[in-house]
């Protein structure tokens, strides 16, 4: 309850004002509903079927006397014009009143995904490696939904007790003593339907777990088609989703059998307790019709809306998890926030001058495990010279980039930029200056023009060929049939390999950064492509800082440094030839192991 309080108060800071307009629209419906029903009162005294003289309520006998001296059919005519004309105004604030709720529940829904969309992009890089990419993306589509329609549940919970309340008020104030036995009733049923809330709950828990597994199953297929369909593995994620699938259509089932048991129930329980109630008050008044027919008339009013209430308290429970798991995450990347968008905005990029330096940092990616991934490094790369770093796969070579990028945050030491340790104050100058070009190269599924655009809105066509000839793309782009305006597929399928890396490089070169890190930039090209690009780096030397991560050790022959790792710890450093001069080393290795020939 505590999590919906919570969106309660959230929507309260969003709605403003509309939010108790729409509860007073509410109250107001309420009324008008309860005016039309004290019109038949001096509608069934016209009959002349039951008498509310004798009553002893001022109110029922000044209805009952309202009329009388007028003749019946004017009565007649008045009061069925009266009860027309309070449906069509309660109608129309009801239509109103629903037409505002719907505009507050809507524009909260986007409140929501904006501030979670917002917290999870000003999130520091550790909080996206312990996350999977498919749970965030599950909680901005389907959880923040479930949030909100929990809270519009809630808005209904409360409309339903403004309601209950003003019928109970005006109940009370006919017949106080009826009109207790008939709380003391509903109270009874709400509170016996305490089991069911707390099986909703856990439904609730058991839909999100569901959710979450098959959108995550369904990422991953979908991003190793290739593999799938290469080795012929369909079969075997099909019969994947048929069992998730099951278990989705078994929670579902479950889920409709608890609200129909609950409903059953229900309906067993009122019919008893309405038996007791009817033969009740026939007893204690059957000598008065009067005041029987209005006893009827207040259970009617109050008993259905015990029941919608009972109702909205089950799909409250059920949704109970959403709002427990929203919550969660927001807090989560608030903690993890790296920067402030107002802050972000006003901050330029800064050229580096001097350098880029690690002193003794160590860094592991959980506390918990003994394990470093890096271990006491200390290295200095020099502002526009080219420095690559290699070594084997796991040796830390990626882990170490983001620490000198600022994604990761050292455990112990320190990175320093142009001599200034690097923290939250000038990270934002850091991340504006550097263009990354990663290994796998992702593209949006828009057009050329839109992905090279990205990095900088304002190009103009000159630079963006000046872009694509320094990254031997242009050629390709002329070729095909739309040249820039081409369509490139999800993740840019419909290039090649290639042929992605290299727009990729374009759009990094299209920011004119003062900090150039290429990540296996080269790996996914041929050897004339690779030629083409290893010029062009090399055409930016003095120009700008250049951080390679290697693995073909061919395309660092031009490298003022060779850093290399292993095992978390630089083993070697130097210049290329330097190092595949020195014998039995971690470099030569490498080199021995790409050309066959031994150094």
């Amino acid at each position: 309850m505590n999590h919906i309080l919570y969106f309660t108060k959230q929507i309260h800071f969003f709605a403003g004002k509309k939010l108790y307009f729409n509860l007073i629209a509410m109250m107001f419906i309420s009324l008008l509903e309860s005016a039309g029903i004290f019109l038949v009162i001096p509608l069934i005294t016209l009959t002349g079927i039951i008498k509310f003289e004798a009553t002893g309520h001022p109110l029922l006998t000044w209805l009952s006397n309202l009329f009388i001296g007028i003749p019946e059919t004017i009565s007649l005519l008045i009061i069925l014009s009266l009860y027309v004309l309070i449906i069509i105004g309660q109608s129309l604030f009801q239509k109103r009143q629903i037409i505002t709720g719907a505009r507050i529940q809507q524009g909260f829904t986007r409140y929501l995904k904006e501030k979670t969309y917002t917290s999870f992009l000003q999130a520091d890089w550790g909080f996206f490696i312990g996350k999977r990419k498919s749970d965030l993306i599950n909680i901005m589509i389907t959880e923040i939904g479930r949030v909100s329609g929990g809270v519009q549940m809630f808005l209904q919970f409360m409309s339903a007790l403004v309601f209950t309340t003003i019928q109970i008020s005006i109940a009370f104030w006919l017949s106080p003593q009826m009109t207790i036995s008939v709380l003391i009733l509903g109270i009874s049923l709400i509170f016996l339907s305490r089991s069911f809330i707390q099986k909703s709950t856990k439904l609730g828990t058991e839909t999100y777990e569901l959710s979450r597994t098959l959108l995550a199953g369904i990422t991953d297929h979908f991003n190793g088609i290739k593999d799938i369909k290469s080795n012929s593995l369909e079969n075997l994620h099909v019969t994947w989703f048929q069992k998730v699938s099951d278990e989705v259509d078994q929670n579902v089932l479950k889920i409709i059998k608890l609200k129909t048991t609950s409903k059953l129930l229900f309906k067993l329980v009122s019919a008893f307790l309405i038996a007791i109630f009817v033969f009740y008050s026939i007893k204690m008044f059957q000598a008065q019709p009067a005041q029987l027919m209005l006893i009827l008339m207040i259970f009617a009013r109050l008993w259905p809306r015990f029941s919608g209430i009972q109702s909205n308290l089950e799909q409250l429970g059920a949704v109970v998890p959403s709002f427990k798991v929203l919550l969660d995450i927001q807090n989560e990347s608030s903690l993890a926030r790296e920067f402030n968008e107002e802050v972000y905005s006003k901050v330029v990029s800064t050229e580096i001058k001097y350098g880029i330096e690690s002193r003794n940092v160590s860094f592991r990616y959980n506390l918990n495990e003994k394990r470093y991934a890096l271990k006491d490094i200390s290295i200095n790369i020099p502002a526009n010279q080219m420095t690559a770093i290699v070594g084997p796969s796991g040796a830390g070579k990626s882990t170490l980039v983001d620490l000198l990028m600022g994604l990761n945050r050292p455990e112990v030491g320190e990175v320093l930029i142009d001599c200034i340790p690097l923290t939250k104050e000038n990270l934002i100058s850091l991340r504006k200056s550097v263009s990354y070009v990663p290994q796998d190269p992702f593209l949006f599924n828009s057009t050329l023009r839109e992905n090279l655009h990205l990095i900088n809105p304002d190009a103009t066509d000159t630079e963006i060929w000046e872009a694509l000839e320094f990254s031997s793309a242009a050629e390709f782009v002329r070729k095909l049939p739309q040249g820039l305006e081409t369509l490139i597929g999800d993740r840019g399928v419909r290039l090649s390999g290639g042929e992605r890396q290299r727009i990729v490089l374009a759009r990094a070169i299209l920011r004119r950064p003062s900090i150039l890190v290429l990540d296996e930039a080269t790996s996914a090209l041929d050897s004339e492509n690779e030629a083409k690009i290893q010029k062009a780096i090399d055409q930016l030397k003095g120009k700008m800082t250049i951080i390679v991560i290697a693995h073909r050790l061919s395309t660092i022959r031009n490298a003022d440094q060779v850093i290399v790792l292993d095992k978390g710890e630089v083993v070697q450093s130097g210049s290329y030839y330097q190092l595949a001069r020195e014998k039995q080393s971690m470099f030569s290795n490498l080199l021995e192991k790409q050309t066959g020939v031994p150094f």
